[in-house]
């Protein structure tokens, strides 16, 4: 049997694809790994463009077409499970959404696959090849041994090529934000894979630089941070020399030992959830680890960057306490802190999270065109009624953002800060691409950006104190 796998994209967000580094989609490589050899598997990215899927999936070339997405990704996910079912291919999806929506995906495929379907993916392939495929498939949450979690490694799509190379060591996050559904959908326990497996899968990848796609890599407690030290000890005497960066929570920073074991092994940068720097905002995303840590964040992040390592600082707006004024005054906190690169996203609630079911059942989500609005859900637009301002007040403001990011000199800047914090090249080199990468982004939303918020630009709408702060954020003016 032929089969495709595909990841589509967001048309709304197709030029943010088409810059920075490609990384694989670790979930497809992993099913790809468990197709019997007797089978034919490709990889069809849509990061690479939207030509390959309409020109490769034929009845000719392919029996069965395994669909992932996420919620911004379902929009095109379904018209490419429309255009199979047109062509006569039978399709099965899967991913976060399909999840969450198993009753509307239904409509649009043959078969829908929920959670993690490590265990039962070999059981489909047969059911397919025997035609006899079941409307629905469940998944559970299996240990991840004996193989599983393993990615093809070697495996490329058939339109493209990825510049990194993706690997996950654990599944599952204790920490059950507000928004996010990996707890409900990864469990809440954390589930690591054999280490001797991790290091065999590492020495395999060719790319010098690695995404490792752990939802929290050091974890929240001593056995959770032992675990991961002795990984990063089995990485220094066993596995290839790789440079990588991975997801984690702030405490980390205050394990030296860790962060010094972290670097050595390879890492140059963390994402960190840092949220928001509002206790009351804090405690309404579930983010209690970070609210009992607030006044230690710049211990925390200084404890990073005496190891050598950078961070990412991610950041969610449009929260309790969240005003016209939270989106400037967070990226200049962050500036201050340290952080060598931020992330500041509108909050957005997603299916299958607390948030949703309580925005909705508030009758607060406005953007309920399904499935058009899906691709609306990319945190890069507000699709509810916040508290404490309009939904238009947040969008204007994270153009200030935006706008700022593509108009102002300051990548070089911070690249030279990184360093001096770090006092690593690497690391530096690696907030670099990042950084650039971000600027080049802000100018792909600069012609959108132009038309909707043209009475800002002409100078009609945006406060001077917060456009101020955000300038200061990136040109250091408060240094």
């Amino acid at each position: 049997m032929r089969i495709a796998l595909v990841n589509p994209v967001a048309r709304r967000l197709q030029g943010y694809h088409t810059i920075g580094s490609k990384i694989p989609h670790l979930g497809l490589q992993v099913l790809a790994k468990l197709v019997p050899p007797e089978h034919q598997v490709d990889i069809i990215d849509e990061i690479f463009g939207l030509e390959a899927t309409g020109e490769f999936l034929r009845p000719d070339r392919y029996d069965l077409v395994g669909i992932t997405s996420f919620t911004s990704t379902t929009t095109r996910a379904y018209e490419v499970a429309a255009m199979c079912r047109e062509r006569g291919l039978t399709t099965i999806m899967g991913g976060p959404h399909a999840w969450a929506c198993p009753d509307e995906a239904a409509r649009y495929c043959d078969s829908v696959a929920l959670g993690e379907c490590d265990e039962i993916w070999p059981d489909i392939i047969a059911d397919a090849a025997a035609g006899r495929l079941a409307k629905r498939y469940e998944g559970g949450l299996p240990e991840l041994s004996q193989g599983i979690g393993q990615a093809a490694q070697d495996l490329q799509p058939i339109n493209g090529t990825y510049d990194v190379a993706a690997i996950q060591t654990s599944r599952g996050c204790p920490v059950n934000c507000d928004y996010c559904g990996v707890t409900r959908f990864n469990g809440s326990k954390i589930r690591r894979r054999p280490m001797d497996e991790i290091v065999a899968e590492w020495n395999t990848t060719t790319k010098p630089f690695i995404f490792v796609v752990d939802d929290n890599f050091f974890g929240t407690n001593t056995q959770h941070a032992e675990w991961s030290k002795t990984l990063c000890r089995k990485l220094i005497s066993d596995a290839k020399r790789r440079l990588w960066f991975s997801q984690t929570t702030i405490n980390m920073g205050d394990d030296p030992e860790g962060m010094r074991l972290a670097y050595k092994a390879g890492c140059r940068g963390m994402l960190v959830g840092f949220e928001s720097f509002n206790p009351e905002t804090l405690e309404g995303y579930g983010k209690r680890l970070n609210a009992k840590r607030l006044d230690d964040y710049q211990k925390l992040v200084d404890g990073y960057h005496r190891a050598g390592i950078s961070l990412f600082g991610a950041f969610v707006i449009g929260g309790t306490a969240d005003d016209v004024n939270t989106v400037a005054e967070t990226a200049l906190a962050s500036v201050r802190l340290g952080v060598d690169t931020i992330q500041i996203t509108n909050l957005t609630p997603l299916p299958g999270t607390r948030l949703y079911e309580r925005f909705l059942d508030e009758g607060r989500i406005i953007a309920t065109d399904y499935p058009e609005d899906w691709e609306r859900y990319s945190f890069t637009e507000t699709v509810y009624t916040p508290e404490r301002m309009t939904r238009q007040q947040l969008d204007e403001t994270m153009f200030e953002l935006r706008h700022a990011a593509a108009t102002q000199s300051w990548v070089w800047k911070r690249t030279l800060r990184t360093l001096l914090r770090t006092r690593s090249l690497t690391s530096a080199l690696f907030i670099h691409g990042m950084n650039k990468g971000w600027k080049r982004m802000a100018k792909v939303e600069a012609p959108r950006d132009a038309e909707r918020y043209a009475h800002l630009l002409n100078g009609d709408g945006p406060s001077a104190a917060r456009q101020t702060k955000i300038r200061r954020a990136f040109t250091f003016l408060n240094r």
